[in-house]
């Protein structure tokens, strides 16, 4: 049940972009934490006002979820990488950018009328 939302103050790219970003980082994902994409969700938010820093500038807030535990090792590579896929596709420097990371509890996760715990 892996989860990527990314939030951000910046305008929506065109559709095909953000198509490509949310597939990628499915992709991404289900790689970094050797689980089955088939289970991976993504979603993108734009043209939210928040600041940073005291700031307008471009910035964005990445939540990953997952059941199970994931190591100092994942969270570090994910960071790095998905910090990078976001600065190349939506602009937004690295510096502004905020990943909560959270570990998920089968038993609080529903899909298909269960839990996964």
């Amino acid at each position: 049940m892996p989860l990527i939302k990314v939030k951000s103050s910046v305008s929506a790219p065109d559709r095909t972009i953000v198509e490509s970003l949310l597939k990628n980082l499915s992709a991404k994902l289900a790689k970094h934490l050797g689980k089955p994409e088939s289970y991976v969700m993504t979603a993108f938010e734009s043209d939210i006002p928040m600041t940073f820093a005291g700031t307008f500038d471009p910035v964005c807030y990445v939540e990953i979820k997952s059941i199970g535990k994931m190591t100092s090792a994942q969270t570090k590579a994910m960071s790095e990488d998905f910090c990078q896929q976001i600065k190349d596709i939506l602009g937004v420097s690295a510096n502004r950018i905020y990943i909560e990371f959270a570990d998920a509890q089968g038993y609080l996760w529903g899909w298909n009328n269960s839990t996964f715990g």
